[in-house]
């Protein structure tokens, strides 16, 4: 079953008959800052990924953590980690990244969801947190998890934290507590690196469940290019930390900007905001049409919105707001962000 993603521009351009270069892209949550990527050395091209090199310490390093795994995308990790564990039942989020249902569906389990992430993990072999949530922005305490962490430790089960945009706020990430059996953290150097195309992450868990899934996966699960990024990108503090004050400041600039729509709330993180409205699929039609593209999460009546990538794209995004703003119905049920 393939699943709908954001940063489908070939797609939208056949169907709204819009040149390419003619689209603002606004459907992923993608970093438009991205880590500058220097010229790659040509034996990085001609030599197979080597597992001794150096970013196994760079990486835990960077997220403070003691074992981990590269992979190609924390989407390799997604898609593997259901075939480690017998069939049994997974509790998953209703909104949220729909590959992790997607994955643990086909391999067998007994899925449910959750609206509100459950207080008590009786009658759960795995629970599934994608923490920033994706698209909801919804973010879980670290006391809260690493208390339904211990719950389903005690009888071998697994929780499993989805962190693909937790960059931006390192400090809430549960990438220290990583080493215990059964906590597993999944990584992204995509979203708050801007590198989604390298598909570069991390497996943070412990060392004997980290070889089980090097072992599934096979040889060079990151490729030489990705790992080499990978390598510079994790080291560069100074860009990392000017990077998430202009992410915070833009985030709260697309905040303010995306009000003047009337949502019922918005929602978000660095990397995108959310509306929450009810006519979220007209809106998602209406900005189309003016070329910018955006992700409808139709069931939900949710509607993401990455941040632009300079002024002349802020100012682009502000005039089309401006103009659906006049078109939308006044409410007397907005309510205040819930960042």
């Amino acid at each position: 079953m393939m699943l709908e993603h954001g940063g489908r521009l070939h797609a939208a351009a056949r169907k709204y008959q819009r040149p390419l270069e003619q689209w603002l892209d606004l459907s992923t949550g993608i970093n438009p800052h991205g880590w500058p990527v220097a010229a790659i050395p040509s034996a990085v091209w001609n030599r197979l990924p080597e597992p001794d090199d150096d970013l196994t310490q760079v990486a835990r390093e960077y997220y403070g953590c003691r074992s981990l795994l590269p992979l190609a995308g924390s989407q390799a990790a997604i898609q593997a980690l259901p075939q480690l564990r017998p069939c049994g039942q997974v509790a998953l989020p209703r909104i949220g990244y729909q590959e992790h249902l997607n994955a643990w569906h086909r391999a067998g389990h007994r899925v449910s969801l959750y609206d509100q992430l459950p207080d008590d993990a009786s009658g759960y072999d795995v629970v599934v947190v994608i923490n920033p949530n994706n698209p909801s922005g919804a973010h879980t305490a670290a006391s809260r998890l690493l208390t339904l962490h211990r719950q389903l430790a005690s009888g071998g089960g697994w929780l499993v934290v989805d962190e693909a945009f937790a960059d931006a706020a390192p400090e809430q990430s549960l990438a220290a507590y990583s080493d215990r059996p059964g906590l597993l953290l999944l990584r992204s150097v995509g979203k708050f690196f801007g590198l989604a195309g390298l598909r570069a992450g991390f497996l943070l868990a412990e060392q004997p469940l980290c070889a089980r899934l090097e072992q599934h996966l096979g040889p060079w699960a990151m490729s030489h290019p990705a790992r080499w990024v990978c390598i510079h990108a994790l080291q560069d503090r100074h860009w990392q930390n000017d990077t998430r004050r202009i992410l915070v400041q833009e985030s709260r600039r697309l905040t303010q900007l995306l009000q003047r729509l009337n949502p019922q709330k918005t929602a978000g993180c660095a990397l995108f905001q959310t509306l929450y409205h009810e006519r979220a699929t007209q809106l998602h039609q209406q900005f189309a049409d003016h070329g910018v593209l955006t992700r409808l999460f139709n069931d939900a009546r949710l509607l993401r919105l990455g941040l632009p990538a300079d002024e002349a794209q802020w100012q682009r995004l502000t005039q089309v707001v401006d103009q659906l703003a006049g078109t939308q119905p006044t409410s007397a049920t907005t309510r205040p962000n819930d960042d």
